[in-house]
């Protein structure tokens, strides 16, 4: 069972981000604190957001651009006075953009944006939130590894499998598909270096989605609230075996 007492989530003004916001401040035994990180949150797209922090109490907004390290940083240091010595338990890399375009449209200037905020951006959150997820492993009284104690969650996609090619058709993107490449590589470095500290680090597919950024590629097949449903009970399935793997919503293996 998934009973993490602190989350933070980037990403989340729309789509999987918040509803995974969403769903986590509607669980019975819902996390202490949530922390919904975005990049404009008094911008119109975070309205939502800002009604679910209004009616959830432990719902905190957080300013935060992955591809920013003074962000970050910032957000870390929030984060941080906030949890009053307490750690993180479990870090859900969300945030990602996408450009449309194919191997003969695509440029250097996207494939570095795409690449930045897909690849780069969870390392930099990554590295900003160690201490606070490394306190949490060292206060938990629970023996090996789990995304209640400590964990980093990288929102990856299948596009981003080398072995299977996933729906190359109509969804080229060879940016993003790079990008979740080596998302899925970071996510193996990281499971591999933060072992000792029993911190669980994953990569996970949730799904072809009907967020806008799915709908662009076609017709998605899942709704977002039943990838974020089946998400959840994965999470509070995994153990320290599944650190370094690379999983779908339903806590599958997917091709590296």
């Amino acid at each position: 069972m998934l009973e993490p007492r602190s989350v933070l989530v980037t990403g989340t003004n729309q789509g999987i981000g918040l509803e995974l916001v969403r769903q986590l401040a509607e669980k019975k035994n819902r996390p202490e604190w949530i922390f919904a990180t975005c990049l404009y949150p008094e911008g119109p797209h975070a309205q939502e957001l800002e009604n679910l922090a209004a009616k959830h109490q432990g719902l905190v907004i957080v300013p935060l651009d992955v591809s920013d390290p003074s962000s970050v940083k910032a957000a870390a240091a929030q984060v941080t006075e906030q949890l009053k010595g307490a750690g993180l338990n479990l870090l859900i890399n969300n945030a990602g953009t996408v450009k449309p375009s194919t191997l003969e449209t695509e440029t250097p200037e996207n494939m570095s944006e795409v690449y930045k905020v897909n690849a780069i951006g969870p390392m930099l959150v990554s590295q900003a939130f160690l201490p606070l997820l490394r306190k949490a492993a060292q206060e938990s009284p629970q023996k090996g590894m789990s995304c209640s104690k400590a964990a980093i969650l990288n929102i990856s996609s299948q596009a981003g499998s080398i072995e299977s090619g996933f729906a190359w058709d109509p969804r080229r993107v060879t940016s993003y598909r790079c990008s979740k490449a080596a998302l899925n590589m970071l996510t193996r470095c990281m499971s591999l270096g933060f072992a000792e500290d029993e911190i669980l680090c994953i990569a996970l597919h949730p799904g072809w989605v009907q967020t806008e950024m799915g709908k662009r590629a076609g017709l998605a097949p899942m709704t977002v609230d039943e990838s974020v449903q089946s998400i959840l009970s994965t999470l509070g399935r995994l153990s320290e075996k599944a650190s370094g793997t690379f999983v779908n919503w339903e806590g599958k293996s997917v091709p590296w």
